[in-house]
């Protein structure tokens, strides 16, 4: 069996769904969506929540070519999604670093998801205005 050089994982927030390689590299870029960070994030506060699991452990994690498929959900859910996948990408490479990222809670899923909306309301739980006549 061929060895691979790369570490794959998955995140997800709400309905976005980020699939991340990370690869050993000279200096660390990241390439979401065949896009530049940058690019795909034009709102820097989502691009620095994207990448927040590489700056946010003690330890030197060394230099990373990073590839990432997202799809689904807004931009901020998508930030949240890279996340997700790229500490536990980070925690499967090294597992010594899983606790600082475990304490920061970087390897938590974010379930909360949007209420589906139930038949004879509005919304999921606006109901129709009642009248007593």
């Amino acid at each position: 069996m061929k060895e691979t050089t790369y570490t794959e994982a998955v995140g997800r927030r709400k309905t976005s769904v980020a699939r991340v390689r990370i690869t050993p590299a000279t200096k660390t870029s990241m390439v979401v969506n065949g896009k530049n960070l940058e690019d795909f994030f034009r709102i820097p506060a989502f691009s620095t929540t994207a990448i927040s699991p590489l700056s946010g452990s003690e330890e030197d994690l060394g230099k990373f070519s990073i590839s990432v498929k997202v799809l689904g959900g807004g931009i901020s859910s998508q930030a949240g999604a890279i996340r997700h996948g790229l500490a536990t990408a980070l925690a499967k490479r090294t597992p010594e670093v899983r606790r600082g990222l475990k304490k920061q809670g970087f390897l938590k899923r974010d379930s909360r998801m949007k209420e589906r909306r139930k038949f004879g309301l509005k919304k999921a739980r606006k109901a129709a205005q009642w009248s007593k006549r």
